[in-house]
């Protein structure tokens, strides 16, 4: 039965990207979407979800939902102040790699963690090791790792707990 669950969950999370990436709700399309998602999922689900933890879909499904806000939320402001950057070359830029702990624990979610920092502007990780994120930050602001974690990474961190 666990084994069912999660294959369902990396299902249902294929066919979302799916159709997220097709944006067409055409019978054709929706059915070669759940066909490869059904595919796919067979080869990949003991390694895209978790066999202990939170194993609830619908919990894991809504907290990837409150988690694609806060995402999109913080990649505008990160734009947006990039975006400034680039178009007024007199505000002040500071580049450095701040080294970043995280307590996430699986891989998946070091992974998503890892891109979610890499698609926020401004920010790019260059490399993980173990629960270390070595991140290249366009305007370091701060010595303090623990206000450098607040800053990068933390928000997305609690919300991924949830999923993964």
């Amino acid at each position: 039965m666990q084994k069912l669950k999660r294959y369902l969950f990396t299902t249902a999370v294929y066919f979302l990207f799916w159709l997220a990436y097709t944006s067409s709700l055409a019978r054709d399309e929706i059915m070669a979407g759940l066909i490869i998602s059904l595919i796919l999922s067979y080869f990949t689900y003991q390694s895209f979800s978790r066999a202990k933890g939170n194993n609830n879909i619908l919990s894991r499904f809504l907290a990837f939902l409150k988690y694609l806000p806060v995402f999109l939320w913080e990649m505008l402001k990160a734009n947006l102040d990039v975006a400034k950057r680039v178009i007024n070359p007199s505000l002040p830029i500071n580049p450095g790699i701040v080294e970043i702990n995280t307590d996430l624990k699986s891989d998946q979610a070091k992974l998503f963690l890892a891109n979610s920092i890499t698609l926020t502007p401004g920010t790019l990780t260059v490399d993980i090791i173990e629960d270390k994120f070595y991140v290249h930050w366009i305007d370091v602001t701060t010595e303090d790792p623990g206000e450098q974690k607040k800053i990068i990474s933390e928000k997305f961190e609690k919300l991924l707990e949830g999923v993964f």
